[in-house]
């Protein structure tokens, strides 16, 4: 494809319940298509052991957080346990500007702010569902991390997490991993050649007019 013809990249929003298979897609998808990459996001959480800044998350104090909100920096932002998280809009643009997709792993909240954005209009959204509740918890207790009152809240917050599947723009049942990522695959090389992502298009047809105009003299 001519660099004039390069397409506009997306924000690809996943959310799904914990436990529903999301974060391996999106492996998989990163795998599929190197170019593929998270957005990395801010914090003002102080970094963990191993944590490198810029790597696992962009650690900002608050008061920078805070302006950055006020300024419109902020795709999205939440306070967790008295810190504040975000995914940073400056990086995602350049993405975009470039043809770059940029992934997201969000929940229903941070979702809808990222197509409330003033990016909205680039947004893919898709929703992960389990294939049952009971495979759901299975997939919670295989894990063999947490008590059965942690896997109770879980369950809990994954019953209002899968309320909000209609407002997504796809909605996959993750019966079987491969198959759902094959699925997911096509979805996005699809809307990659939407209209919208393609702002070659409007020049591209101007000059097919303006070759009619001469034909016809």
């Amino acid at each position: 494809m001519p660099p004039e013809e390069r397409r506009r990249g997306m924000l690809v929003i996943l959310s799904s319940p914990s436990g529903a298979g999301k974060s391996t897609l999106a492996r998989m998808l990163m795998t599929w298509d190197p170019t593929l990459s998270f957005s990395i996001s801010a914090t003002t959480r102080p970094p963990r052991p191993g944590e490198v800044d810029g790597r696992e998350y962009h650690f900002i104090d608050r008061a920078d957080f805070e302006a950055r909100i006020a300024a419109g920096g902020m795709l999205e932002h939440a306070e967790v346990f008295g810190n504040l998280y975000g995914s940073p809009r400056a990086p995602v643009e350049s993405a975009l500007a470039v043809g770059h997709d940029v992934l997201f792993d969000v929940d229903w909240q941070g979702a809808q702010q990222i197509r409330e954005s003033a990016l909205g209009k680039d947004c893919l959204s898709i929703f992960i569902l389990p294939p049952s509740i009971a495979e759901l918890e299975r997939r919670l207790r295989f894990r063999g991390q947490d008590s059965d009152a942690v896997i109770a809240g879980r369950m809990a917050r994954s019953m209002a997490e899968i309320s909000h599947w209609p407002e997504y723009d796809y909605v996959l049942v993750n019966r079987d991993v491969h198959e759902t990522a094959e699925r997911m695959q096509k979805i996005i090389a699809a809307t990659r050649l939407r209209r919208q992502q393609q702002p070659w298009l409007t020049e591209f047809v101007r000059g097919l007019n303006a070759g009619q105009e001469r034909a016809g003299t």
